[in-house]
């Protein structure tokens, strides 16, 4: 339902019938406020209230348990939070485990530094009604080629039907931007490291962009940012899901890291408005610990990634000298040379084993 003026009175009687329904403590101004605010985190909308009163009343008995230990005489916003965390922590139990493989560095991932062909994308994990965010290692290789871009998700029969299609509409947008009157001459692979289990969805493929170009134009990507987005084929950032849990999952692995410095994540800014993030969170973004970059297009994204320019191109369809697209074109331009010498090569031994020549 809408979260607006009107309906914050209209919503706040609701969970007071629940209150006296389920025979709990009266809730002040404090604890109705932070129900409401929940209310849009589990909506994933900052717009919009959740209707599932089973969770609410629930949220409420457990609340109203913690005031009585408390001995309060009403049911107070720090009640309401802690049956928050404590719901959560029931529910930690995989992300736990998940969060200790990476910090015993069983699991890969960076959060400090620049590579060549890698970049943190971030990923949803759902188990029953509890689901959490993790990055995941996203890694490219790129050489002289036919114009193939290989998604070894795919190839395994890891990676299901959207993913697919999001790898076709990378290879697609790369053909269009820098070979558009030509043959783009690549041979590419991506592949998320260490994810023994099925791929799906197209939020991946913003960071699979990016790190395909780092690895044809041999330009380091920060790993102090995480990337989730999908892409159309003009490389237009389109929204997705569970940025919230993305995004909280990032912070996690940074925050047991080390103290969190000048990280962030980047996601769609029409995502913006789904954003309900933990108060941690929130905090260390006040602070200037943690950013979160809103882009629009995947020129935004390598900028931020690579720390170039990334370059418009001219009326002849030449990139600016020194920027990013400008080393990703000569770049493939290089290996159009290659394919082409390797072609010539291979005729010239054919016709000169053939009789007729």
């Amino acid at each position: 339902m809408d979260r607006d003026d009107e309906s914050y009175p209209l919503y706040a009687r609701m969970l007071a019938t629940m209150a006296r329904s389920s025979g709990a403590r009266a809730m002040d101004r404090g604890a109705v406020a932070r129900l409401i605010e929940h209310a849009s985190r589990l909506a994933s909308d900052q717009n919009k209230l959740t209707g599932h009163d089973r969770v609410l009343k629930d949220l409420i008995s457990e609340a109203d348990y913690w005031s009585g230990v408390a001995e309060s005489p009403c049911i107070q916003a720090c009640h309401v939070q802690q049956a928050i965390d404590e719901r959560e922590y029931r529910a930690s139990r995989i992300r736990e485990r998940s969060l200790e493989q990476i910090r015993r560095g069983v699991v890969r991932i960076s959060t400090q530094g620049e590579q060549i062909g890698q970049v943190n994308g971030l990923s949803v994990l759902q188990l029953g009604a509890t689901r959490f965010g993790q990055p995941t290692r996203i890694t490219a290789t790129a050489r002289p080629g036919k114009g193939q871009v290989v998604d070894i998700e795919r190839e395994a029969k890891l990676g299901g039907p959207i993913h697919s299609k999001a790898v076709m509409i990378l290879s697609r947008y790369l053909a269009n931007r820098y070979a558009p009157m030509a043959v783009l001459s690549l041979s590419a692979s991506l592949a998320f490291e260490q994810s023994y289990g099925g791929v799906e969805g197209d939020s991946a493929s913003v960071a699979e962009t990016c790190v395909l170009l780092s690895a044809i134009a041999g330009v380091p990507l920060k790993q102090s940012l995480a990337v989730t987005g999908s892409m159309n084929q003009h490389g237009e950032v389109q929204a997705v899901g569970g940025v919230n849990e993305k995004i909280e999952g990032f912070f996690n692995v940074c925050q047991q890291s080390g103290a969190v410095s000048q990280q962030g994540a980047l996601l769609p800014a029409s995502n913006a408005e789904h954003l309900m993030l933990s108060s941690a969170v929130r905090q260390a973004v006040k602070n200037g610990a943690f950013t979160i970059y809103p882009i629009s297009h995947i020129d935004q994204a390598i900028e931020l990634l690579s720390g170039l320019a990334p370059g418009e191109p001219d009326g002849d369809g030449l990139f600016p000298e020194g920027s990013f697209n400008r080393r990703v074109a000569d770049r493939l331009a290089d290996f159009a040379k290659v394919g082409k010498s390797k072609d010539s090569s291979q005729d010239a031994e054919h016709d000169g084993n053939d009789p007729q020549a």
